[in-house]
């Protein structure tokens, strides 16, 4: 469940990243840049713990 939270996060954060570029907006982009981080970061800690 919580690799699926990350790729929705993940997903989210790439629209706002394209959404942000076609707009000239660029505190969507790094919202959405900071969204993926964060999900990636998230996604690694939840697999370190697995183990």
């Amino acid at each position: 469940m919580r690799y699926v939270i990350a790729i929705l996060a993940i997903a989210l954060g790439v629209a706002a990243v394209v959404f942000g570029g076609a707009d000239d907006s660029p505190g969507l982009q790094l919202i959405g840049a900071v969204l993926v981080v964060g999900a990636v970061a998230f996604a690694v800690r939840a697999a370190r713990r697995e183990r």
